[in-house]
């Protein structure tokens, strides 16, 4: 059987009309791929050019579930989004403008999903179309033709035959022949992507590198011949220096800036590529990676270390936090000052490991057997990650506590700009105290109104006590005693209740009054923001709280929500649905955050949840507030 031909083709030898030069203020554009192509690392590679060039990134990887899903699945797609604008990008946003595919396969699940806008440029691998097997090349025929009768501009690129020019493995080649091409497309500087190609594979041989660059131009001037089209996105170059990673190397990043010299972890997705940064620079500060046996014993460890008298760090994901469960609620009792890192993931049980859920804020809070206050905050940017980590290890120390810090799939993977931060010695730790121990002073010597107390450490004169993880007195003696016992949990409690006395309520964003008022946590603040500054455009009286403290909770929250006549938190863990049939008021589940802000203040909040194992997008959210206002 033979096909329709396609309506566009971009072979090499075809005729070329007049290029235009289009300016937008933003585009979103994926590069998908079967896993282990390569596609991560060139959009990767397009939003740290773009970000050098001066325009707004915001980068999302698009992970399969497998180590290794089987070569053209719709479920193996591999890639990136890079959301390019003229402004300060703060989220992933909604469809795409451009993607280009490797093949046919990995592009039908975004096509499934919704990902791709109506009329979206499709720039496919063409070698399928006179594939040996029958079936591939039927499904490559068909599914363009559903592409063009869908509306969206399909043209297919020979991938395949312009980089076997250079290679002999194009499945190698084909990420940086597609780089340069997208480099040409958003009319982007040449010389800033070689220099990112040699930043990319540096540790590489010359000979790899320069094979790259072959492919990288080959990619540019293919375009530059063959595509009558091309974008322009005003870009206006910072003022101050900036950076451009992802959230786990940020997470790394503060983790050395803070002071703390101990990481333990176990690796687990999406956590691990922290601790593979923080193992290429630690050493260099004076500190260690321990990579241990299991998750029980990487918190171990950390406690261990942060018990000689410096706060350490352990890092894991959902699975992994609950295995530390144990371990925590030592450091609780004992109030060994620990910063445990959740890079959240979907659940429960292995789950989803690969994509983005706020599913574990409650076993944050309440996860650990008996009354074990923790700390817990959420960073809700790149930059957020790198200060959230200076800001707990401070915490964990004043207070000797533990700090749980949440972050999450999406902002583990993204990519965003932000100013280089500038060192300053107050983030450091203050050296270990190892003078005399004074007379008289006690281990647990606890603050009647604050439960604080001046820890002892190993090593300091007259300081030796027996520490254990039963319930103690100040003497650290084992509290049989009923009120000795509930001494240390009150006491420990008021920990909290001093933290919170020195928390400023955040600003709202958006009007001070009105008619909405969303308040969320975590990695959804620029898509929430977005869609409030879309709404407030069109003329709704509506606003957003985004909070980074969860508990404790700062003031004034209360207050800030009676002043709308509706509020509503939106998260990416489960809510109820009111229209199924069988969901009521007296049987709903709430969200998490709706959940602890409706017992709190005694506020109707409502809430909107979507947990599809990606970032919630802006039209999403704007669906949802403007069916919210519509009640």
């Amino acid at each position: 059987m033979k096909y329709a031909p396609i309506i566009e083709s971009a072979a090499s030898d075809a005729p070329v009309r007049p290029r235009q030069i289009t300016t937008v203020a933003e585009h979103i554009v994926e590069v998908i791929s079967d896993s282990g192509e390569g596609a991560q690392r060139c959009g990767q590679s397009l939003g740290a050019i773009a970000a050098k060039s001066g325009n707004g990134v915001w980068t999302v990887e698009i992970i399969p579930a497998e180590i290794q899903p089987p070569a053209r699945s719709i479920a193996g797609a591999s890639g990136n989004r890079v959301r390019l604008g003229a402004r300060r990008i703060t989220n992933g946003g909604d469809e795409a403008d451009m993607v280009v595919a490797f093949n046919e396969q990995v592009l039908i699940g975004r096509l499934g999903a919704g990902e791709l806008k109506p009329g979206c440029i499709v720039l496919l691998e063409s070698m399928w179309r006179e594939d040996r097997d029958p079936k591939i090349a039927r499904s490559y025929a068909e599914t363009c033709e559903r592409l063009v009768a869908g509306g969206y501009r399909l043209i297919e690129v020979p991938m395949e035959r312009e980089c076997r020019q250079l290679v002999a493995d194009p499945r190698r080649g084909k990420n940086m022949f597609v780089l340069g091409m997208l480099c040409n497309l958003y009319s982007l500087d040449l010389r800033l992507a070689r220099e990112q190609v040699g930043i990319a594979f540096g540790k590489k041989d010359a000979k790899v590198v320069s094979a790259n660059l072959r492919l990288l131009e080959k990619g540019w001037q293919w375009a530059d011949a063959n595509l009558d089209f091309q974008f322009r996105i005003p870009a206006d170059r910072a003022t101050e220096p900036q950076i451009v990673v992802n959230g786990n190397t940020a997470l790394a990043l503060g983790t050395l800036a803070s002071g703390m010299e101990i990481c333990a972890m176990y690796p687990i997705t999406p956590a691990t590529s922290a601790s593979h940064y923080l193992s290429d620079v630690f050493e260099n500060v004076g500190g260690m990676v321990h990579q241990a046996e299991d998750e029980i014993a990487a918190c171990a460890f950390a406690l261990g270390a942060s018990y000689a008298g410096k706060c350490a760090v352990t890092i894991t994901s959902g699975p992994g936090f609950s295995l530390k469960q144990e371990a925590i609620g030592l450091a609780v009792m004992a109030e060994i000052p620990l910063v445990v890192v959740n890079v959240q993931r979907g659940g429960p049980s292995t789950g989803q490991p690969t994509k983005a859920e706020q599913g574990d804020l409650m076993s944050a809070i309440f996860g650990s057997h008996g009354d074990a206050p923790k700390v817990v905050l959420a960073a809700s940017s790149i930059e957020d990650c790198f200060y959230s980590m200076i800001t707990a290890r401070k915490i964990a120390e004043t207070f000797n506590m533990v700090v749980v810090v949440l972050s999450d799939a999406s902002l583990a993977t993204a990519q965003q700009p932000f100013p280089r931060p500038r060192f300053s010695e107050d983030w450091l730790a203050p050296p270990v105290d190892q003078s005399a121990v004074p007379p008289g002073a006690r281990p647990y010597d606890w603050d009647d109104a604050t439960g604080l107390f001046r820890r002892f450490m190993p090593g300091q004169p007259d300081g030796m006590h027996t520490l254990t993880g039963l319930a103690h007195d100040r003497q650290s003696h084992v509290a049989y005693d009923p009120a000795l016992n509930e001494e240390g949990i009150r006491l420990r409690s008021l920990k909290l209740a001093a933290l919170q006395k020195t928390l400023k309520c955040p600003p709202l964003y958006g009007d001070e009054t009105g008619d909405l008022l969303v308040i969320a946590w975590g990695s959804t603040k620029g898509a929430i923001e977005e869609a409030v500054a879309r709404l407030r455009a069109e003329g709704k009286k509506v606003a957003s709280l985004h909070l980074q403290f969860i508990q404790p909770m700062p003031s004034g929250i209360g207050e800030l929500m009676r002043r709308f006549d509706k509020v509503m938190t939106v998260e990416a863990n489960w809510s109820d649905r009111t229209e199924d049939s069988i969901i009521d008021s007296e049987n709903r589940r709430y969200s998490a955050l709706a959940l602890l802000l409706r017992a709190r203040y005694l506020v109707d909040v409502d809430c909107w949840s979507e947990v599809r194992g990606r970032p919630i997008k802006p039209g999403s959210i704007c669906a949802a507030m403007c069916a919210k206002l519509a009640q």
